[in-house]
């Protein structure tokens, strides 16, 4: 194995470890369960299948919500009335 396919394997192994949430646990912080639901009928979220379980690393639910955090606008310095 190269140290690039070595590398791979330890940080597939660590997503596996890590910690999965359930449909209803992921939507507290996304939402609502059928929007959850819907998120992974359109597979525009990674999930796993474990017979009739489907679960969602802790990760996917926080890129999730990075890549679609707008940011705030700077705002603007009030002027006093003279």
């Amino acid at each position: 194995m190269t140290r690039l396919s070595v590398a791979k394997a330890r940080s597939d192994e660590a997503a596996v470890l890590e910690r999965h949430l359930t449909v209803r646990e992921a939507s507290v912080f996304l939402g609502g369960e059928r929007f959850v639901r819907r998120l992974i009928a359109e597979r525009r979220i990674t999930y796993v299948k474990d017979r009739s379980r489907i679960l969602i690393a802790e990760s996917v639910v926080a890129e999730y919500l990075k890549a679609r955090t707008v940011p705030a606008l700077r705002p603007t310095p009030r002027r006093r009335a003279a």
